[in-house]
């Protein structure tokens, strides 16, 4: 039995279905820093489930983008790679939204504040997602070596930087403000 040829309409699935098989490849062993090592997968579907909704599913390129976000900076995946197997849309929303490894962390850090409010919209999008997964895993299964005053730092360093993404989307902003808030109150919780 043969499939039928996909429609126009099913590429951005089959995109996204790519996307996903390729950062869950290149992301393989990797684990996120919390107490329950969750697989780094689920941070990515995490950011690319918040730019979905954000954007109501009407651009693949973001989505596609939010899944591979972490590529560039965290694994072994080349721009190129990333251009020929997406295109050049996403590719170009994955490298802005893609650490510097050359610079400090102190430079990396203070680089993602200066850089936010010159974004594009669908960077934007991708960073301020990002930021609520951060937050949410933060305050749900912190690094067990993290003090508190680490924590808190973390969280005002990420407010920081949404500081600078506001205005892009009302509702990545309203759950990143609730992620902030109630992560510092189970932060401060769990340390009392």
């Amino acid at each position: 039995m043969s499939l039928p040829n996909a429609s126009p309409s099913s590429a951005p699935l089959l995109d996204f279905a790519r996307a996903l098989d390729f950062a869950a490849h290149k992301h393989i062993d990797q684990r996120r820093k919390g107490v329950r090592a969750e697989p780094y997968v689920n941070h990515l579907s995490e950011v690319a489930l918040l730019v979905a909704q954000a954007t109501e599913g009407k651009d693949p390129v973001v989505v596609i983008a939010a899944l591979l976000h972490d590529t560039l900076e965290d694994t072994d995946a080349s721009y190129e790679e990333i251009e020929q197997l997406f295109g050049a849309e996403v590719v170009q929303v994955v490298a802005e939204t893609t650490d510097d490894k050359r610079m400090s962390k102190a430079e990396r850090k203070q680089h993602q504040i200066d850089a936010a409010p010159h974004a594009s919209t669908r960077a934007k999008l991708v960073k301020l997602a990002d930021k609520v997964s951060n937050l949410r895993s933060m305050a749900h299964s912190p690094p067990a070596d993290w003090p508190l005053s680490r924590k808190v730092e973390y969280f005002e360093w990420a407010y920081a930087v949404v500081a600078g993404l506001r205005g892009v989307d009302a509702r990545l902003e309203a759950l990143f403000d609730r992620a902030y808030h109630d992560g510092l109150a189970e932060l401060r919780g769990q340390a009392a």
